[in-house]
């Protein structure tokens, strides 16, 4: 079987530093405080929509052993035309050198009546590259099943 898929989402999330809450039952966890950034959307007619990453969300990293760590990110985004759109974000991350990409399953709450109504149904897929640059942040590619 051959799954198909369109690029939705195209996301930058700049990140502030780890805060190390430490060892727990379910592992080593750091919160990375999400800070801002911006984004490409793709609307109900096949549009891409610009728009700003709002601060206050998070990203919950729990290191689950040596290579592995589970994450998992919540925050809102807004786009250029004023909606709101909820963005929860979970996978794992291995750190395996011939791996270095994080796999995640997107979820998204958003007005039903807005231009961005199908992010609430279907089976979304992320890939997340860590950028450490001048002005550290995740780059996420969000892909909808056909």
């Amino acid at each position: 079987m051959f799954l198909e898929a369109d690029l939705v989402l195209e996301l930058r999330v700049e990140i502030g530093p780890f805060l190390p809450v430490g060892k727990g039952v379910e592992g080593y966890l750091n919160v990375i405080p999400i800070t801002g950034g911006s984004f490409k959307c793709m609307d109900n007619s096949g549009k891409y929509v610009g728009g700003t990453i709002l601060p206050g969300g998070a990203d919950w990293n729990t290191r689950k052993g040596e290579t592995l760590a589970h994450v998992f990110a919540k925050y809102t985004i807004q786009t250029e035309d004023g909606v709101l759109i909820s963005v929860e974000n979970e996978g794992y991350l291995d750190d395996n050198p011939d791996i270095q990409t994080i796999k995640t399953v997107p979820k998204f709450q958003v007005d039903e009546d807005s231009n961005y109504g199908y992010l609430n149904y279907g089976v979304f897929v992320g890939g997340l590259e860590l950028d450490f640059s001048e002005k550290p942040a995740v780059e996420i590619k969000v892909y909808k099943l056909k």
